[in-house]
């Protein structure tokens, strides 16, 4: 019950020593135990604190030290009678390291010390319900988490909900990479993990940054919202920038390597418009964290709904390109194809082994520079010459291949537009598509519909991309 004649100044005597205690030395939500700092590049450390002395931070040999600054807090200067002060330390490049060291910062008497910090590379998984979906309720769970015992795995899942400005802190805790803890754990931000730190064979930070049923526009900073022609005087039925400001602001001081993204499904309802959108997600993350363009990897959405038997012309086809002209049209950016698992009834493929798996290869070839296939088979020229079409591939690799029977997947059209489907032939490095109800073809589409029953890979084991030759208008390009 509720004392009413309790008087503020009684109030406020009851809530002064929680408020003052609160006030004390602080560092960053990102600097927790078990964390890890990012390689190769001068380390933001960084926090708040009640008094005005040097703040000093202290790893691996360095002592730097900070001189707070004021930040403007008319709650705090109500209350308190002062205002928090905000620092910011910056430690040389580190080398990678897999030695678990204390990161201590001091001010005068006051010590905070954050133990078992590595060095290595800090990637961060964002996107929506794929990207978010758990370990434990994935294929293959009872495996992952008998092997999961990684302690140069390190993993942080940032608190979900948005927030109408921009955020500076967040909350969570950084953990070793244990059954308990990838068990509730990004799938894909997690079996990629795995791969990568397998294969560089340093320390990696996975940060998920992800909230299901979410569209593009609330992952973007305002600013990059209002620079983009494209997007001016768009409206979303979620609204924009929210889950930027509460779960990516807040990180810009934390180096990271790189970014993996999973999303798309609930931007299908404007599916060519999303290139613009997915194109200004990257471009406001990537200044954001100030490092220039660092490489930022796209899954193309699984095939998903009824199988169509017939030609169609669907949204999430629309999508993938979307995706792959992101990739075409910024540097450092690529995506991989998983048509091969995908679900007519569920949204949420329950196979995300190998989605890791190729976000990890493509990491190691593009971000890492190792002399592997990058992806999957991926349109590059289609030579149309005496009633065929020719289509010419990038990441070949050591050739071409078709699963489980005859190419399928393959439709032409002629001056009609009309498509048919179509027979196709792998000849070395390139694919022969012919129709005989099309005898003068003027375009090829593979695996163009929502669920894309299609199956030529490369022989190093990866899918190709779904694509079209022809640029002529597809559904809702239009009306968006």
């Amino acid at each position: 019950m509720i004392n009413r004649g309790c008087s503020v100044a009684t109030l406020l005597a009851t809530l002064l020593p929680a408020l003052t205690a609160s006030a004390d030395l602080k560092l960053h939500g990102l600097f927790t135990d078990n964390g890890i700092l990012q390689r190769d590049r001068k380390v933001a450390v960084c926090g708040t604190t009640d008094e005005a002395g040097p703040v000093t931070v202290s790893f691996a040999g360095q002592s730097v030290t900070a001189n707070p600054v004021a930040e403007h807090c008319p709650t705090c200067e109500a209350v308190l009678g002062n205002k928090p002060r905000a620092w910011r330390a910056e430690l040389a490049p580190l080398a990678a390291s897999a030695e678990g060291r204390d990161l201590v910062v001091t001010q005068g008497e006051q010590t905070v010390k954050r133990t078992n910090v590595v060095v290595g590379d800090v990637w961060l998984c964002g996107g929506q319900s794929n990207m978010q979906w758990e370990v434990h309720q994935c294929a293959g769970a009872k495996e992952a988490l008998e092997t999961a015992d990684n302690a140069r795995i390190r993993l942080f899942t940032v608190a979900r909900g948005g927030s109408p400005e921009k955020r500076s802190d967040v909350s969570g805790v950084w953990a070793e990479a244990k059954p308990d803890t990838v068990r509730t754990f990004s799938a894909v931000g997690y079996y990629f993990g795995r791969d990568l730190q397998a294969a560089i064979d340093v320390p990696v930070g996975l940060i998920s940054s992800n909230v299901g049923g979410t569209t593009a526009e609330r992952w973007m900073s305002k600013q990059a919202f209002e620079d983009s022609r494209e997007l001016a005087g768009m409206k979303t039925p979620q609204g924009r920038n929210d889950l930027y400001n509460a779960m990516i602001a807040p990180l810009a001081t934390f180096g990271v390597r790189g970014a993996i993204w999973y999303q798309g499904e609930s931007n299908a309802d404007r599916p060519h418009h999303y290139r613009h959108v997915l194109a200004s997600v990257v471009k406001s993350w990537r200044e954001t964290f100030g490092q220039g363009d660092f490489p930022f990897f796209i899954v193309e959405l699984a095939p998903y709904t009824k199988i169509v038997a017939e030609p169609v012309d669907q949204e999430w086809a629309v999508v993938r390109e979307s995706m792959q002209w992101v990739a075409s049209n910024m540097p450092a950016v690529d995506t991989v194809s998983i048509t091969d698992v995908g679900d007519e009834k569920d949204i949420h493929p329950p196979r995300k082994v190998p989605v890791g798996e190729r976000l990890a290869r493509a990491a190691r070839a593009w971000a890492y520079g190792e002399k592997i296939v990058p992806a999957g088979p991926e349109f590059d020229a289609v030579a149309l010459d005496a009633g065929r079409a020719v289509v010419s591939f990038r990441n070949v690799g050591s050739g071409l291949e078709a699963r489980d029977g005859d190419l399928k997947g393959f439709m032409v059209a002629g001056d009609d537009r009309q498509f048919h489907p179509a027979t196709a032939m792998i000849d070395g490095s390139k694919v022969i598509v012919t129709c005989d109800a099309v005898p003068n073809p003027k375009s090829v589409r593979y695996g163009w519909a929502n669920f894309p029953v299609v199956n030529l890979w490369n022989k190093d084991g990866v899918p190709a991309s779904t694509f079209r030759t022809d640029d002529w208008p597809v559904i809702k390009q239009y009306d968006e």
